[in-house]
């Protein structure tokens, strides 16, 4: 049996490539990991609906493990498919959220069940989400009216000089109500107050009966930096931003070169 009991992984930068896809290198060593006993979460910004595919891939529905989408806003069993938690954002908050286009011609999206849904689908920032995700973009005349129950995240994409504008305006107004980031700096992230991986993992760990300890964590990205930092040992790809290298226990190789697998073989199988 590993020290470590659970596993989270990034997705985009991370386990997949730049082409969105899981090599067969490191299918295998999650199953070696899984085989040692250790539980396997997805823990990535996507929607549950851009993570459902890598589940399948894993085929954590049979052998059990988590997801944790939205950076933490939705937390799935995959074994029994319920949820363990799930935090929306107020439908109050919607208007104003969907109002940024017109102040600042940035772009606010959100999912549904099919796809990402948002009034402009040829921007290239709400295209890439839709490719980042492997989901299509559904164009509609009015994001607002299509809100009808309350969401667990909305992004905002668009230029960065743009974004940032946006950013202050959304902090502001939404200042101890919401959560808003950037994971890039052409997505800004608007969330629950308090979503982040390392919450959520905190959150997860409890429920679970263990402790951070025995978790391992690899990332790649600025929103990983705290679930790195949360983790009992917190890997970094060698393709991760230089910030989030420095809160690592250590440089994996890139997601180009298998660099969970490299992870997993030297500190679950060898340990």
């Amino acid at each position: 049996m590993s020290k470590f009991k659970l596993l989270a992984l990034d997705l985009d930068g991370t386990l997949t490539d730049s082409k969105k896809r899981i090599s067969g290198k490191n299918r295998e060593y999650i199953r070696k990991a899984q085989e040692k006993g250790v539980e396997i979460i997805l823990a990535s910004g996507r929607p549950v609906i851009g993570i459902r595919s890598i589940a399948d891939e894993l085929d954590l529905w049979k052998t059990g493990g988590y997801i944790l989408a939205y950076n933490g806003g939705q937390i799935i069993d995959c074994k029994s498919g319920n949820d363990l938690v799930k935090q929306t954002i107020p439908m109050e908050c919607v208007h104003d959220i969907c109002e940024v286009i017109r102040h600042y011609g940035v772009f606010p999206l959100t999912y549904n069940g099919t796809g990402v849904i948002c009034e402009n689908d040829t921007d290239q920032y709400v295209r890439k989400e839709g490719y980042n995700n492997g989901i299509p973009v559904i164009k509609v005349e009015s994001l607002e009216e299509q809100i009808t129950k309350p969401m667990v995240k909305f992004m905002v994409v668009g230029c960065p000089e743009e974004l940032k504008k946006a950013y202050t305006y959304l902090k502001d107004l939404f200042d101890g109500k919401l959560n808003v980031f950037f994971s890039e700096d052409y997505f800004l992230e608007v969330t629950p107050p308090g979503i982040e991986k390392a919450s959520a993992l905190a959150e997860l760990t409890r429920i679970l009966g263990t402790t951070r300890d025995h978790l391992m964590a690899i990332g790649d990205g600025l929103n990983d930096i705290p679930m790195l930092e949360f983790a009992g040992f917190a890997v970094a790809m060698g393709n991760a931003y230089d910030e989030t290298k420095k809160v690592a226990d250590h440089i994996s190789a890139s997601n180009e070169e298998d660099g969970v697998a490299e992870a997993i073989s030297k500190f679950i199988l060898e340990e």
